[in-house]
């Protein structure tokens, strides 16, 4: 009886911790990949899929909502981008915090973006689904000569 028990209370245990888990960095990574590729392909409805209604975005130029990025995505030409040094981190099973590299190839408003940023995004689960809430890159400076 003790054995079934000790397997109950153990079984129990693994479901609580894996409930308070988050997501896997995979799939953080994956929804990160996806707003920055809608994005790329100026595709609004795939973008608002992964990025909340209320997002704020702050950047060199200035804070940014929803309305504002849509309208900067119209003007955007990334050509290319890619993900490195992606890192999570999270203290509460539905908010994470995302930090990376970004390579962008491309021009904004037809200024040249192209660059290496660092970059961050703060994501919550809402009724079960990711969201980007919050968003951030900066270019990274020149290295010194």
């Amino acid at each position: 009886m003790k054995k079934y028990f000790s397997l109950a209370v153990t079984a129990l245990l693994a479901t609580v911790a894996d409930s308070f888990a988050g997501p896997d960095k995979a799939a953080v990574e994956a929804k990160e990949n996806a707003a920055w590729q809608a994005y790329k392909d100026k595709n609004a409805d795939a973008f608002q899929k992964v990025v909340d209604k209320d997002i704020k975005c702050v950047y060199d130029v200035g804070i940014a909502d929803m309305q504002k990025e849509l309208t900067d995505m119209k003007t955007a030409d990334v050509k290319s981008f890619a993900i490195t040094d992606f890192t999570m981190s999270t203290d509460k099973p539905d908010v994470v915090v995302a930090t990376y590299t970004v390579k962008i190839e491309g021009s904004s408003g037809g200024q040249d973006m192209t660059g290496t940023y660092n970059a961050g995004t703060v994501w919550k689960q809402e009724k079960g689904e990711w969201l980007a809430i919050f968003h951030t890159h900066t270019k990274q400076a020149a290295a010194a000569k």
